[in-house]
């Protein structure tokens, strides 16, 4: 059997306030330390690379007297800077035998000439792969957004996280309904101009925006995923310690009778890295 976990320290900062922590407005911003304040043992968290990347907050901590590597989007956007840092912290997590806690609301990897030349896609890549080819136990939880490849980097349910949980302020989906719905005007746009459709009027393409983002909503919503078996349930934000400290336990025993336990991995268990 594993180790046994330390005794747990409460948080400074009281768990039943995380239903007020995440604003309902999804384009307001909020600090996700505020969540790991209210999630973590003691509220302590040793936070790795601070400075640099700051949409992605990545650091040491302990759930329910399990040690956890929290990795945490904190803006919604992955940069090129966000995506090298949240690879090089889970190759450490890796490498010392720690479980990861990911903490979801993320629209996707940055976009755009600019950046797509100082190499977006080739951190991005480096982030998935990092994901993909860690074995120790993933907990993903999405408290916001999961759009975009970002769901990918941020170990969302394809990249088998032993347990994911979305809070009622989830959407998953692969864009944003905003997005989504002036991409396809545009779309529809182009599609009647080349057909001589003539101009659309502004209210017709309100109307099929509209359509467009109630039709996000409603697919995107936490118990459309969670009637799919998309996740492991839609979990109350005051409970996410408890649930989370009670999945971690899981995790870990299956883990070590899988042969785990924090041995250093053997060399080319990443794979190869895009340089």
């Amino acid at each position: 059997p594993p180790p046994p976990p330390l005794p747990p320290d409460p948080p400074l900062f009281d768990p039943a306030e995380l239903r007020g922590v995440v604003p309902s407005d999804r384009r307001a911003s909020y600090d996700v330390r505020a969540i790991l304040a209210r999630l973590l043992d003691g509220s302590r968290f040793a936070e790795f690379k601070p400075s640099y990347g700051p949409t992605l907050v990545t650091g040491w901590g302990s759930l329910g007297g399990r040690p956890v590597g929290v990795v945490a989007n904190n803006g919604g956007v992955l940069f090129h800077e966000s995506a090298l840092k949240g690879a090089h912290f889970i190759q450490l997590a890796e490498q010392r035998g720690v479980p990861l806690l990911f903490i979801q609301n993320v629209v996707g990897f940055m976009v755009g000439r600019e950046y797509e030349a100082a190499g977006m896609a080739k951190a991005g890549a480096k982030l998935v792969t990092a994901v993909s080819c860690a074995t120790v136990p993933k907990l993903t939880l999405v408290v916001g957004g999961s759009h975009g490849a970002g769901t990918y980097g941020m170990a969302g349910r394809a990249f088998s996280p032993v347990f994911l949980f979305t809070w009622p302020s989830a959407r998953i989906s692969v864009m944003g309904g905003d997005q989504a719905a002036a991409v396809l005007a545009d779309v529809e746009a182009a599609k009647r101009a080349r057909d001589g459709g003539g101009e659309w009027a502004p209210a017709d393409r309100a109307a099929f925006e509209d359509g467009v983002r109630a039709r996000y909503e409603a697919e995107g919503r936490p118990a459309f995923a969670s009637a799919r078996l998309w996740d492991d349930g839609c979990i109350d934000p005051a409970a996410s310690r408890d649930v989370l400290s009670l999945a971690l336990e899981a995790a870990v025993a299956g883990w070590w009778a899988r042969g785990g336990g924090g041995g250093v991995p053997p060399p080319g268990r990443f794979g190869v890295f895009r340089m």
